[in-house]
């Protein structure tokens, strides 16, 4: 136990030193003109991690994440099975007031919701969503 506080407190001082050059050598870099000021801390995306190549946030790939998430749709799991070219206009329809009163943030995760719920998107309104998760990733 012993070794275990000790390796820690020796950690933290290897941290502090090293944090301590690193602001010694951006401080020399800053008067000799390399840099104009202090790189500053920049804030991490609260919606996406940076961990993966693609955002989880951006993915349509249902294997990205198992965690299913309703977007104040859960009248639409009553159409868990149908096929996509099987709904009828007022069917479709539900699907697009929900589709159109989410932000367009949100359209790639309950893309995915719906795939994990098995729910298949209608053929008629899949043109439009896949154009908004295009304009969103470019």
């Amino acid at each position: 136990m012993l070794i275990l506080i000790i390796s820690l407190i020796v950690l933290v001082c290897i941290a502090l030193m090293a944090g301590y050059i690193r602001n010694q050598r951006l401080q020399k870099k800053i008067e000799r003109g390399e840099l104009d000021a202090m790189p500053e801390v920049k804030e991490a995306d609260a919606e996406c991690c940076g961990q993966h190549e693609v955002c989880e946030r951006d993915s349509l790939l249902a294997a990205v994440s198992k965690k299913i998430e309703y977007y104040d749709d859960e009248e639409l799991d009553k159409y868990i099975g149908i096929a996509p070219e099987d709904y009828t206009p007022e069917q479709e329809d539900e699907f697009r007031d929900v589709f159109y009163t989410m932000q367009d943030t949100d359209v790639a995760g309950w893309v995915r919701s719906l795939q994990l719920r098995g729910i298949a998107l209608p053929d008629n309104i899949k043109d439009e969503i896949f154009l908004i998760i295009g304009e969103r990733r470019s």
